[in-house]
This record gives structure tokens, sequence and C-alpha cells, in this order.
């Protein structure tokens, strides 16, 4: 409790008034805790993310299916698929604590080489295979990348750094094909290790790229631990909320599995609840519709863009095509409170929820949960189970109650190892006493449910996709005739923001903004081009020389 004092009462009487605040917030140190029951996570130093993962028993019979050709890996040939597929990569010389490269879009056979690298005891790096050339070859010298999976139009790519490549392909279709014929062996062989790999909980499992709260893009350590964390405190838990069968439930997978919101679900978690996930290589409206009605989707997992074009098509389509949809899941960027209004009246029948995380924290953070009574849309959700929580004014550093805006601080067993080869970005991040400082501007209301309400962060949100600024400045700045640059966000109804790049000339240049727009386009992944270029004559700075970008932001929105 605390007190109220008002001292401006007649003949110096003093009034104290108690405040009374909810059990799950501490006033003395500012701690949120999780309003669900903390869950039992494995205590065994010993216990491996594979391991786990096969360790729930169910009686799931589709474990994968691909959504253009009907293709499937049944769970009965899951595991089997896993082992081989490590044994598979031992034979070809990989080894334990060995980087292996991870270029792919969806496909039923992405859990299998993810699973298949982790059971050996070796790390994963998933990339973007949309990639460019520089920024993969970037992020392989960064990682010490030492094997590569990949689609054969990204062999070109990734040849030139001389280590071996495995081609994947799309379905079971693609097995036949010669160009194949390697991965095809990899996942038919046999489990032949006389003994496997000892694999810790601390381990490094995988590294993931993220621009965390500013700067370039920098590598996610995840351990073993913190991904068996992500599928109790994210996956399963919300499974467990609802009382039907996880067996019937019918997941798509559009969300790519090399970022960590994707991943989490439909590689690792689902799998251990025997849920069916339908693997679709792209986002494409139509082909969405298709697959919700011919595989009787029940759940779809989104990012803000495809929300967006989900209600659009949903009201030309018959309402009887997706009776299935029971829930859609929205995540990995904020959402437009009309948008949710307008997702909702056009499908009343599905429940919908928000939720949040970070690469920093494996996905785990928070997550939406309606019942008959309470549908609380707007909500990022409820803390999950384990996780604490601290919102701190960013200039005074004071603790904050329910009600008050500040900056969100995590903490708990999902939270990253740190920054690969980076202790500076890692201690500027996750604090002395394992606080990972989001820089996202959040509040919690009496009921404790939590709102996102604004960003610190620099990062760029591109239909759900993480831009940092830092990146394309690093590109821009190498042109001749670019003085000085500074890129930040712009509000956009598809996309959710783009990255607008504001650019001082070179004093006489006359270099146009779609030179500009042309020149970033070729060294960058596509999903990161500079959509829109302000000229301006002078960067505004810090007397520490830092970016104001807030200034930028306020600049472009009413020049465009």
């Amino acid at each position: 409790m605390a007190a109220n004092v008002n001292f401006d009462m007649p003949h110096n009487r003093i009034s104290t008034t108690l405040i009374t605040y909810p059990h799950w917030y501490s006033p003395k140190n500012g701690i949120y805790r999780s309003k669900h029951l903390s869950l039992e996570l494995p205590k065994d130093p010993f216990t491996d993310l594979v391991s786990f993962v096969f360790s729930h028993r169910h009686n799931g019979v589709s474990a994968l299916v691909d959504s253009s050709s009907g293709s499937s890996v049944s769970y009965s040939k899951l595991q089997p698929f896993v082992k081989s597929m490590a044994y598979g990569l031992h034979k070809m010389g990989v080894s334990q604590g060995d980087v292996v490269l991870l270029l792919l879009p969806n496909s039923i056979y992405y859990p299998i080489v993810f699973l298949g690298v982790l059971c050996l005891g070796a790390v994963v790096a998933p990339l973007n295979p949309l990639s460019s050339v520089s920024e993969i070859h970037k992020q392989i010298k960064d990682c010490g990348v030492s094997f590569a999976f990949t689609v054969p139009e990204n062999f070109k790519k990734v040849e030139p750094l001389g280590i071996p490549i495995v081609a994947v392909p799309e379905n079971e279709e693609g097995l036949k094909l010669d160009c194949f014929s390697c991965f095809s062996n990899m996942i038919s062989g046999e489990f032949g290790f006389s003994m496997r790999p000892v694999i810790r909980q601390e381990d490094t499992a995988a590294i993931l790229y993220s621009s965390g709260t500013t700067g370039v893009s920098k590598g996610v350590v995840l351990t073993h631990k913190n991904l068996i964390s992500m599928i109790e405190l994210f996956v399963r838990f919300e499974a467990s909320q609802y009382e039907y069968s996880c067996l019937n439930n019918v997941f798509l997978a559009v969300l790519p599995m090399f970022h960590v919101y994707g991943l989490s679900l439909f590689a690792l978690g689902l799998l251990s609840l025997g849920s069916t996930v339908i693997v679709m290589r792209k986002f494409d409206i139509d082909e969405v519709i298709n697959a919700i009605d011919k595989f009787k989707v029940t759940h779809f997992p989104v990012v803000p863009p495809m929300l967006t074009a989900l209600t659009r098509r949903g009201k030309g389509v018959n309402g009887s095509n997706l009776q299935s949809l029971m829930q859609v899941s929205s995540g990995a960027a904020p959402l437009n409170e009309s948008v949710i209004e307008d997702f909702v009246e056009t499908f009343p029948h599905v429940d919908f929820i928000q939720g949040y995380g970070m690469t920093e924290s494996t996905a785990v953070g928070t997550r939406g949960f309606n019942t008959e009574k309470l549908h609380n849309y707007l909500s990022i959700g409820l803390l999950a189970p384990n996780m604490e929580a601290r919102v701190v004014d960013w200039s005074s550093g004071e603790f904050l109650p329910p009600g008050s805006s500040g900056e969100l601080w995590l903490r708990g067993p999902a939270i990253m190892k740190g920054y690969l080869n980076n202790e500076e970005a890692t201690m500027s991040t996750i604090d002395k006493d394992g606080w990972l400082h989001t820089g996202d501007v959040v509040y919690f209301d009496q009921d404790g449910y939590l709102y996102i309400s604004d960003r610190l962060k620099d990062i760029i949100k591109y239909k759900g996709f993480q831009i940092a600024p830092a990146d394309l400045e690093a590109v821009l700045i190498s042109h001749p005739e670019v003085v000085d640059v500074a890129v930040t966000a712009a509000m956009d109804e598809a996309a959710g923001e783009i990255p607008v790049a504001f650019v001082v000339r070179k004093v006489g240049s006359m270099i146009s903004a779609k030179q500009i727009i042309d020149y970033v386009a070729e060294q960058v992944a596509p999903y990161k081009k500079v959509r829109k270029v302000i000229f301006i004559k002078r960067i505004p700075r810090s007397p520490t020389g830092k970016i104001l970008r807030r200034q930028l932001r306020n600049f472009s929105t009413s020049k465009l």
C-alpha cells in the first residue's frame, strides 16, 4: 500500500487516502508478476530441445502439410526424419557446436532441418532467403557458418563462401529431382550414432538476427533452455487455456519460419501438441482463403498487414467458406483500433487475440485471452507464466504502477543469452539484474492487461519484419553523392510502417529520389527497400551526435 497525502485540508489537518494495489504488482520494487500460475520447467540440465519436443506423447496424425500440393509429413515419420537428418549432417562433417545456415522459405521440410541440426548439437542460423548477397555474407562471417541449406535459386549467393550447400525441396514431389538427391538421402537414412552428443540446456541452439532496441542487426543467441521455455510458456500454455483438443487444431503457417514468431509455432511448439500445420511458402490472400476452406483451418497467426488483407477479402467471401476458422492471433507489430474493429465485425465467430514478444525474449511476453464475459481485443494480453515485468519512466528511472506509461522491462527464463560477439550491446539491453529493456512504451490496466502506446526503439516494422535504420544508413552513406543521411519510419496503411530516407546531398548534386531508392534496392532484401526519400539540408542531431528520429518522424508525417 501507498498513501496520498493532501496538505490543502482546512485547519491544517492531514487527510490520508490508502491506495490498494493488485496482488500481482509490488509498489516496493515495481515488479509486475504474471496472473497465471507458474509452470514447472525441466530441471535436468541435460534436457535438450529435440528430446523435449518429442517427449510429449499425443495421437497426432498429420504434422506438416504443403498447402499447394497436399503432400505431407506424418507424425509417425517426423522423428525418424529428424534423427536421419542429424546423422546425415554428422556424416557430412557437421559437429556439435558448428553453425548451420538455413536460407530457406517455408516448407514442410523446414522443421525437419531445424530439429535435425539441433539433434546433432549444432547451432541453427535462420536467415531470410530474400536477403542480399552482402547481407548473407556479413551474417555468415559473423556467425562462423560452416554448412548451409538453401533453395537452388540461392546457390549463387552462398557458393562464393566455399562451404557445403544442400538444396531443400518445397514438397515431396521435389525429392524425385536430381538437384535434391542429397537432401533425399539425408532424411531417408538411418540414425547411426553409437553415442548421441551430450547437449545441455545452456548450450546455444540458434542465432536469430534482430535490430534489438537500436542500431544495426545483431545476432540473438538463444539456448535450448530459451526455446524449451518458449514452448512451455507460449505455445503449450496458450493451448491449455482452451477446452478443445489440440489434435483437432489446424494451423495455417504463412508467417516465415526464419522469424521467431513463425519459428516458435510451426517449427517447434505445435509439433509437441500433435496439431496439424498447413505450410504456405509465401502470403497470397486468395491462396489463404482457399487453404482455410480446403484444409478446414482453425487457427491463423498473422501480422497486421495479413489481418487487413483477410478482412478486406473476407467481406467478399461467402461466410460459410471460413466457418472452420476459430482463432486469429496477431503479433510482431502494433495494430490500429479501427483495423481490429473491422476484423471483429467481419468475422464475429472468430476469436481474435494479440500477443507480444521479441526475438530477444524468444517470442515470450504476453498473450491475449478472451472469455465469454471479457473480450479484450485492444490489449496485447496478460504476462506469460514465469515472466516478470517493470514499467519504467525513461527519464527518471522510476518504477511505475498500473495506469502509468513507461518503458517495458521483461525478465524470465526465455530471455536471450545475449548478442553474439557484442558485449556492449548485450549490457545496454540486459541489465545486471537480468531485465531486458525492450524499448517499447506500455502500460498495464487494473486487470493486468498490457497495452502498447509508443516505441522508444529505432526499428521499423515493415509488414512485421524488422528493419534497422542503421543498416540502411550504412548503405546510403556509401553513395558518393550523399553527405549525411538518416532513416526513420512513416506510417503506411498496407505495410504498417515504411522506411523513409532523409538525405543530405553533396553540394551541386542532382541525384534523384528514384536513383537513391534504386541504389539501396540493389544491396538489400526487398522488404528493406527505402520507399520514400526526402532531401534535407541538415540531419537533426543531439549534442552527442545521436540522430533525433522523433523530429524526423514528425516532419515526414507532415511532408508525406
